[in-house]
């Protein structure tokens, strides 16, 4: 640390009235999105399955009668998830997404467990927002 860090004035946020910039490449809550269809992105490859290190996805799936797979199951336990962002990148359809959702918490056992329902509701409620993130992330790339 240098000195000139010492003598510089401290500022307080009135959280949660004021809050600090992040970054669009923040990753909190996770989500799942639908096509503009209406129709839910994830095939079922279970590649985030795979890669998650904290193993805190569990993926089930069928066949649909069209031939297509799809999950019959996707839970994501919250209190396992560490927030790397594997899932979302070896997501070949874009479905599972981290958003910039960080003001969240759990007051009942069992609540941590984010079922695939309760991911496609927040994929629904704020597909405007994370579509303006993910364009504002791909600007840096």
């Amino acid at each position: 640390m240098t000195g000139r860090h010492l003598f510089t004035r401290k500022i307080t946020i009135q959280y949660p009235e004021e809050k600090t910039p992040k970054s669009p490449r923040f990753r909190g809550m996770h989500a799942l999105r639908r096509y503009p269809n209406g129709e839910e992105r994830c095939i079922a490859c279970k590649l985030c399955e795979a890669v998650c290190p904290a193993l805190a996805i569990t993926i089930d799936s069928e066949e649909r009668a069209d031939g297509t797979r799809r999950t019959t199951r996707y839970d994501i336990d919250m209190f396992k998830c560490i927030y790397c962002g594997f899932c979302e990148e070896a997501c070949p359809v874009d479905s599972i997404v981290e958003t910039d959702i960080h003001e969240f918490h759990y007051e009942n056992r069992g609540d941590n467990i984010l079922t695939k329902e309760m991911l496609l509701a927040i994929g629904d409620e704020y597909e405007k927002r994370i579509a303006e993130s993910r364009q504002a992330d791909s600007a840096y790339r």
